[in-house]
């Protein structure tokens, strides 16, 4: 099944989208979601609560050719907000009242001009891994999106692990160089 066709399922509220999305791509999703969880129990809720997720936003989105891409994303921030929230129930439970206490009178800690500050950067980042030759860009995206260990990319590209590293270590560095030339604090 193509993915426009599963797509034009959630469109037309087929329960059957959910169950062909996650025929063609649940494995996919499952090693993303453990790749930010280590827990097969969480990474499956995660893909889970995606799934979900596309449900309610399929429609107005109709992602018929990114349709991979679009379950990813979902995924990614499902189980990177999982994982927060584990850690943040880990704080004491003392602090978490406090702060919530609290939360009605302090600032928020984001302004306008730090959120148009950090749509730049994401803007100047997507630039710059686009501009990236095909390997440098799909070992920098399968470590730094997908969360892929160095040796899982190695594996997946054919290459050493020496390169892996070698070709991350130089990325960064270049991104760095590049953030400071444009004037971000690094």
């Amino acid at each position: 099944m193509t993915d426009s066709e599963i797509v034009m399922r959630f469109i037309a509220r087929d329960e059957a989208a959910v169950a062909s999305a996650r025929e063609k791509y649940g494995e996919r999703l499952m090693a993303l979601a453990k790749n930010i969880t280590g827990d097969n129990g969480i990474a499956e809720e995660c893909v889970s609560d995606a799934l979900f997720t596309a449900w309610n936003s399929i429609p107005p989105n109709e992602p018929h050719e990114y349709l991979l891409p679009y379950l990813c994303r979902i995924v990614r921030n499902t189980a990177v907000s999982r994982m927060r929230a584990e850690r943040a129930n880990k704080r004491s439970a003392a602090i978490v009242e406090l702060t919530h206490e609290l939360e009605e009178c302090l600032p928020s800690p984001a302004s306008v001009e730090d959120e148009a500050a950090g749509n730049e950067l994401k803007a100047f980042i997507a630039r710059f891994v686009e501009g990236l030759s095909e390997e440098k860009r799909s070992v920098f995206v399968l470590r730094y999106w997908y969360f892929e260990s160095v040796e899982a990319i190695a594996k997946k590209r054919g290459i050493s692990l020496s390169k892996v590293k070698t070709l991350l270590h130089r990325t960064r560095k270049e991104l760095k160089k590049l953030l400071e030339k444009n004037g971000y604090e690094v």
